[in-house]
């Protein structure tokens, strides 16, 4: 039995509602931009849950990448302007890059984009309208096929020798301002999620078709998250892994309303990068 289940029941937890998927005929699929005119914008519907997330904080060195899913990390970083592109690309993505070779013991790592958050109340999430609203739907950002096409479409002259190796897509997630006590990040032990909990899911860009995992409501599951998080603190997310041993490969996320947090706090800020993280063995 593992520390995080030996201890879990002395955590303290919260009970907040979950979005995830709803049933539905067929598969799921959202259209990135103004649908074709008769089609709805998303069959991806949410099926809400109350669930306990309970606060990893006091057991935060316990959990991992290989085991849950997702791990909290030491991350400080000296960008000034998260909402300056130009500084994120000049000065975070090279840190970054370095900071996830290292502690990952990766031989290589590739960034292919980020997206900054910012919650504002009652404003709809708009891709390419500014900063992105949280996310509240439990999801896994890739797929057991969009993993290695994720490879391909950045690595597209390497991806055949780059797809022989063991090959991860890792979410880099951090607040750019902290503590964070509004619309907190919740993370599903992947060891928890059974197979078919997992449904493949479209959404659809104007030009390309990706895939995410949708996600099905399992008592079984266990959920967590770290209180007020900050600035200097980062959160690795597993969101795909072509390793088949056994080790957790998809890790569900989904941000979520704390009832505890008081009303006048600061909105959420975050931003998170995705990784391309390559091993040779």
């Amino acid at each position: 039995m593992g520390l995080q289940e030996t201890k879990i029941e002395s955590l303290p937890f919260v009970t907040a509602e979950l979005n995830y998927l709803a049933p539905t005929p067929g598969k799921p699929r959202t259209y990135a931009y103004d649908p074709p005119p008769g089609e709805p914008k998303s069959t991806n519907l949410p099926e809400p849950h109350d669930v306990p997330i309970f606060d990893g904080r006091p057991i935060a060195n316990s959990f991992s990448l290989d085991r849950e899913g997702f791990a909290l990390v030491k991350h400080p970083t000296i960008v000034r302007n998260f909402y300056d592109e130009n500084e994120i690309r000049r000065v975070y993505y090279p840190a970054a890059e370095a900071f996830l070779r290292a502690t990952l013991g990766a031989d290589r790592v590739v960034l292919f984009d980020h997206t900054v958050r910012r919650r504002v109340e009652g404003a709809a999430d708009i891709r390419g309208g500014g900063p992105r609203q949280p996310a509240t739907r439990v999801h896994v950002d890739q797929t057991e096929a969009s993993g290695p096409n994720r490879v391909r479409e950045h690595c597209p002259d390497e991806a055949d020798q780059l797809l022989k190796g063991r090959v991860q897509v890792i979410n880099l997630w951090r607040p750019i301002r902290g503590p964070v006590r509004d619309a907190p990040l919740a993370m599903c032990d992947g060891s928890s999620v059974a197979k078919g909990d997992l449904v493949a899911s479209d959404l659809i860009y104007p030009n390309r078709r990706g895939e995410t995992y949708s996600v099905k409501y399992n008592p079984n599951h266990r959920w967590f998250y770290f209180s007020e998080m900050t600035a200097d603190e980062a959160l690795l997310l597993k969101c795909y892994d072509s390793a088949d041993d056994g080790r957790t490969r998809f890790g569900p996320h989904t941000a979520f309303t704390d009832p505890t947090t008081p009303k006048d706090v600061a909105p959420r800020e975050s931003i998170e990068l995705r990784a391309l993280v390559f091993h040779k063995a």
